[in-house]
């Protein structure tokens, strides 16, 4: 593991999902504007984005991709990078292959589908919008399921509410869908899945989540 500070412009970074939410894009950069917009140095210091060194010594990305995106359209045009590890010595498959046994790849496509090493995008640019990993966002800070450090958490609760909430309702009345989420966080069925906790009475952030 390297310690020493690195910087890598956002553009040649390699994501090692397919997917974003691009509605959880928009609020990480709002968040992150309103509370480093005027020192964005404050946090690129004290902060590291971390990669694996990988096929032809690029640095794929492993967390963040969200607030990668984030920053890039708020005029950050490189970050602060920590290398976890290098895999540059690895074939093609071996990479990905590695990848996701550690739990550092999600080669999962917006209908929740697996889709092939080939496939996975070559730029943060290349990922493609997932509005129920948005979803799973809103409905994590609305209370209906608590943080976990499980890998790809939110992506769990994004294909667990992709069988149960039509598409439709979720891009065009999505505060109205966030309402029967949260009946459906607290249920049995979402007792499998990171973060589930029983409902205890608390108020919801639902209008906050909503706008």
């Amino acid at each position: 593991m390297s310690e020493d500070p690195k910087t890598i412009p956002i553009a040649d970074l390699a994501p090692t999902q397919v997917t974003v939410g691009m509605r959880e894009v928009a609020f990480r950069r709002r968040a992150w504007r309103e509370k480093y917009g005027q020192r964005p140095a404050g946090y690129l210091n004290t902060h590291r984005f971390p990669v694996i060194l990988g096929l032809h010594a690029r640095h794929h990305l492993i967390d963040r991709h969200h607030l990668a995106l984030a920053l890039q359209d708020e005029g950050i045009w490189e970050l602060p990078v920590l290398i976890v590890a290098n895999m540059s010595a690895l074939s093609f498959d071996e990479f990905w292959k590695t990848l996701e046994v550690k739990n550092w790849s999600h080669p999962f496509d917006g209908e929740g589908r697996r889709r092939s090493y080939e496939d996975m995008p070559t730029s943060l640019d290349d990922l493609t919008d997932d509005p129920y990993r948005s979803f799973a966002g809103s409905l994590k800070r609305a209370g209906g399921y608590a943080k976990d450090k499980a890998p790809f958490s939110e992506f769990r609760w994004a294909d667990f509410l992709r069988c149960r909430i039509p598409r439709e309702l979720v891009e065009r009345h999505f505060g109205r869908a966030l309402t029967l989420a949260m009946n459906l966080a607290q249920s049995n069925d979402a007792a499998v899945l990171p973060g589930w906790r029983r409902y205890s009475g608390e108020t919801s952030r639902i209008g906050q989540e909503a706008s």
